[in-house]
């Protein structure tokens, strides 16, 4: 039986994931972090999103805050605001969290092995915002060589794999994929700022309009919100 894990952040490209394992896989699982993020409203709308689903949904509580080194964990770094998409900084950008993937994908392992989990599914791409050094192929490859060899698979268990279907995807081909699995996006939220209502000046906000705007397609999110609607 293919037990899928995923990690849930969400936002767009997890929300994606979710209906891609819920349309493959036997058992579904959705896992969300609250690793003490700005941006918290995702969250709770990640519990809205699969209660809505009817998919069974965990939150782990793992606090970064004492980590620092990011606009995301730390109050003492400001968030960056741009008129338009930044250009590809050398190195990553203030809003990368400090090996934040590789923690949750290890956590996310070890919780798949204490439920039955047969593969953990994340949402990763590195197109449009390559300089996210924990969302490469690479990346992938080397947490997969360490679960591998750090749990019951090294003596010849069933093993954990990690899938990250969308990697070398668009943003707006994400979308478009989930759009055609029936993924509902008025609940995901991607904005850094920390509220429902996209602030549209951070880089997640601006490459999520963009990736509408590529789709051809509203934001789901925005069209709710502008409807009033808070459910």
């Amino acid at each position: 039986m293919k037990h899928s894990i995923v990690l849930f952040s969400g936002g767009i490209d997890s929300t994606t994931a979710l209906y891609w394992a819920r349309a493959r896989a036997d058992k579904v699982h959705a896992l969300t972090f609250d690793y003490g993020q700005r941006h918290k409203v995702e969250v709770r709308m990640a519990r809205r999103t699969a209660r809505r689903l009817g998919v069974p949904h965990t939150v782990l509580k793992i606090d970064m805050t004492p980590i620092g080194g990011s606009a995301l964990t730390d109050a003492g770094i400001a968030l960056p605001r741009y008129r338009k998409i930044p250009p590809l900084a050398s190195g990553p950008p203030a809003t990368y969290v400090p090996f934040r993937n590789g923690i949750l994908i290890a956590v996310t392992a070890a919780w798949a092995e204490a439920h039955g989990g047969t593969e953990i599914v994340c949402g990763f791409n590195v197109i449009d915002s390559p300089e996210y050094p924990d969302t490469r192929p690479e990346f992938v490859r080397a947490m997969q060589k360490a679960i591998n060899a750090g749990t019951t698979a090294a003596f010849g268990g069933p093993g954990l794999r990690i899938k990250a279907p969308f990697v070398r995807l668009r943003k707006s081909e994400i979308i478009r994929l989930g759009l055609r699995l029936g993924a509902d996006y008025s609940h995901s939220v991607t904005c850094y700022a920390g509220a429902e209502r996209p602030c549209g000046t951070c880089s997640a906000c601006l490459l999520r309009a963009r990736a509408f705007a590529e789709a051809g397609v509203p934001d789901p999110l925005l069209v709710r919100l502008n409807q009033g609607g808070r459910r």
